[in-house]
């Protein structure tokens, strides 16, 4: 899978500059960043956006980068039901559940679920939760949008 490309299927978002806005925050809370909140939440959030939009190439780069960050492979299997899990702790359901009302409004009732990130984190961290959730988003809907397509490189 290290031969995996990606190719753009229908537009280059290099055209309008795209890149360069997104770069730019990844910068303050992309998986490379430094922030108070814990790197393997963080990185769980990234995969759950992934996995919610889902964009194949964000699914292929964030379920290595979890890899790299040493979650077990369990856990990253099984994120996508973590709701029927004990793999997961509280603090991390909280954040995973802001992710997902955050990611899909119509999930509804956020104030309570941005509330309840209080019990487990100080302003700081739901501000950088916030931001690790939006800027995934931003990154899934701009790969999905470019038609960033996994092909193997025979394929190219």
């Amino acid at each position: 899978m290290a031969d995996l490309q990606f190719k753009n299927t229908r537009f280059d978002p290099d055209l309008i500059e795209f890149h360069d806005i997104a770069k730019q925050m990844a910068k303050s809370v992309g998986y490379t960043a430094q922030l108070s909140v814990d790197s393997q939440l963080a990185q769980l959030l990234r995969l759950r956006v992934s996995q919610l939009n889902p964009c194949s190439y964000c699914l292929i780069l964030h379920t290595r980068a979890a890899h790299d960050q040493g979650i077990a492979a369990e856990k990253i299997a099984h994120l996508a039901s973590w709701r029927e899990s004990t793999l997961f702790s509280d603090e991390e359901q909280a954040a995973l559940d802001y992710c997902e009302v955050l990611s899909e409004y119509a999930l509804g009732n956020f104030p309570a679920r941005h509330d309840a990130l209080s019990n487990y984190f100080d302003e700081k961290a739901i501000a950088e939760i916030a931001a690790i959730v939006i800027n995934m988003n931003l990154w899934t809907r701009l790969k999905l949008a470019q038609g960033a397509t996994p092909v193997m490189p025979e394929h190219v």
